[in-house]
């Protein structure tokens, strides 16, 4: 008998590309999501509705069989209506970790990215070189890669593929990194997030230690000392400018792209990316060790990843308005936003920025270097505003809160300010936005964000007719 997921926020950036890869091998597919039920980010639904996944309300009225695995995240309390039919009605229950575990661990060649940052681009620069290279991966991406997106198929962030190899990213947030068994590891970086660095020491170390190869980024000092644990004949170690097996040179940075030189292997090659910024050049390393180790010659791993034009939310632009410039992107945490920030101050014009931190917990795990990061980087002439962080319901401490964090910035002088509602901050930004500024929505774990984006150029471009 065929096999009936039914997944509980089945729009979620974990949740849409694993019932996408289970849709494209043959399950039938349901599912319920709340924003669906409040009307919002219609065409995600339209798009899974168009690969044949029925839509339930959250009400329970879409679980009514045991035959039926009901699959949801860690987060989903057990008073949601869809959790308390499942129970009513006697059907399996699996977290969504334990899923998208099963299904990587039983593949042939397993490829798991792993890192507190990068780890959305790296997956998507293995899965377009594997797939221009006519390998025909399955991919489990947390964001939109645009390689793949089509007019009917805008929320491509799953590839389901007949070859061997399976690419996912894992999550070490939820400790689920540790369900994972990879043939070909890589370790990005290891920094604060939503948990402590003793902690993510011990889950990137087991992870990494269960792989017959790791690729591992030498320029971070965690995943380095990490590296020195592990055997130099399963280790294949990556830095820009600096010593490793996989070396970034030369760097030529552009606005919306950077070239460099690729040196391992006893060669040089030129690469140039169509995306930002010395950190995709780590991203590129990490994603083109991670594709020789499966066993692609450097040459055609170089030469195809010139292809990959970036993903959704990604340092994304969004376009451009009176001389004002918008960027949408993912950046949430300390070495994202820092990421970010360098690219975009390696060129001229004012930041305005909006940060929706994107919860309570992780501001508070995060928050003297948030403040560092942020306070070190923010120039005179720029300015960012913080709204209120996301909140999607449930339990939740508000110890720190966006007033904290731009109270400890503005003791250091950095210019922020609190403004707690998020349509108003935008308002806020493109009322005071000069021709040559520009203007970055960044945040995590809203959707929204990116409709915002596009309603902030919307209101430029208003502002700026006659």
């Amino acid at each position: 008998m065929q096999q009936r997921y039914f997944f509980v926020g089945v729009g979620g950036s974990g949740m849409m590309p694993l019932a996408m890869i289970l849709a494209g091998r043959g399950a039938t597919i349901a599912g319920s999501d709340r924003t669906l039920d409040q009307g919002r980010l219609a065409p995600k639904f339209e798009a899974l509705k168009a690969l044949g996944i029925d839509l339930y309300p959250q009400d329970g009225s879409g679980i009514v069989s045991p035959d039926q695995i009901v699959v949801a995240s860690a987060a989903v309390e057990e008073t949601v209506p869809d959790m308390a039919a499942a129970t009513r009605v006697g059907a399996q229950r699996m977290r969504r970790a334990d899923l998208l575990a099963s299904l990587f661990n039983d593949s042939r060649v397993r490829i798991g990215v792993a890192g507190t940052s990068g780890k959305s681009t790296v997956t998507g620069m293995i899965g377009w070189i594997l797939h221009a290279l006519g390998r025909d991966p399955t991919v489990m991406n947390g964001a939109v890669m645009k390689n793949f997106a089509t007019a009917d198929r805008p929320f491509s962030s799953a590839l389901v593929g007949e070859g061997e190899a399976f690419v996912s990213e894992v999550d070490e947030s939820d400790g689920s990194i540790a369900l994972y068994s990879p043939d070909i590891a890589v370790l990005n970086n290891v920094s604060l997030d939503h948990k402590s660095l003793e902690e993510l020491r011990t889950l990137f170390g087991d992870f990494a230690a269960k792989a017959s190869r790791v690729i591992v980024n030498a320029s971070d000092p965690e995943a380095a000392a990490l590296a020195a644990t592990i055997g130099s004949d399963k280790r294949t170690t990556f830095a820009v400018e600096a010593e490793a097996d996989l070396v970034a040179r030369d760097l030529v940075p552009e606005p919306f792209a950077i070239g460099f030189t690729l040196e391992g292997e006893g060669r040089s090659l030129p690469v140039r990316l169509s995306v930002p910024g010395r950190h995709n050049v780590a991203n590129a390393l990490a994603a083109i060790g991670a594709v020789v180790a499966s066993g692609v010659p450097t040459e055609d791993a170089a030469r195809a990843i010139e292809g990959f034009v970036g993903l959704k939310r990604r340092f994304e632009l969004v376009g451009e308005a009176g001389g004002v410039t918008v960027i949408d992107d993912f950046g949430h945490n300390p070495d994202k936003i820092a990421a970010t920030l360098d690219t975009l101050m390696a060129f001229p014009g004012a930041l305005k920025i909006l940060f929706q931190p994107h919860g309570y917990s992780p501001l508070k795990v995060m928050r003297r270097e948030l403040v560092e990061s942020l306070a070190a980087r923010l120039r005179p002439g720029d300015e960012l505003v913080l709204p209120d962080p996301v909140y999607h319901g449930g339990t939740t401490s508000r110890e720190v809160t966006s007033a904290d964090i731009v109270a400890d910035l503005t003791a250091q002088g950095a210019p922020a300010r609190h403004i707690p509602d998020r349509a108003a901050a935008a308002a806020h930004l493109v009322a005071t936005a000069k021709p040559g500024n520009r203007i970055v929505v960044m945040g995590a774990r809203d959707d929204t964000l990116s409709q915002l984006a596009a309603d902030v150029l919307a209101a430029l471009d208003k502002r700026n007719q006659p």
